[in-house]
């Protein structure tokens, strides 16, 4: 099976981290205001909207986390080897899910 080029990837991974890093961003300074109006009247809609900005972050922080893991695995060497049966990862897999931490039989 062929071995993805692992230029490219790093490439692509750097992109998606720099992407999801404007994002949260983003996230943090448009969910600043914090402050509520306690006599506002839609106090539960602004509510609902930070859970759901909070969750929306937890999502790409957890994105983050795994593009940083499949670089360090870029660079000790162990990218594209299951974490769980240490098997060969799919380039087909790899090349849909670059993070992807095992093989589909342990997805």
């Amino acid at each position: 099976m062929p071995q993805p080029d692992l230029t490219a990837v790093r490439d692509q991974l750097d992109s998606d981290r720099a992407e999801l890093t404007r994002q949260l961003g983003e996230l943090v300074t448009d969910g600043a205001a914090g402050d509520v109006d306690e006599n506002f009247a839609d106090t539960a809609q602004v509510a609902a909207e930070q859970v759901e900005s909070r969750t929306l972050a937890a999502t790409l922080q957890d994105q983050l986390a795994d593009i940083e893991s499949a670089l360090a695995r870029i660079d000790d060497g162990t990218y594209g080897t299951c974490e769980v049966c240490e098997k060969e990862i799919g380039a087909a897999r790899l090349e849909a899910m670059p993070s992807a931490r095992s093989c589909i039989d342990h997805a």
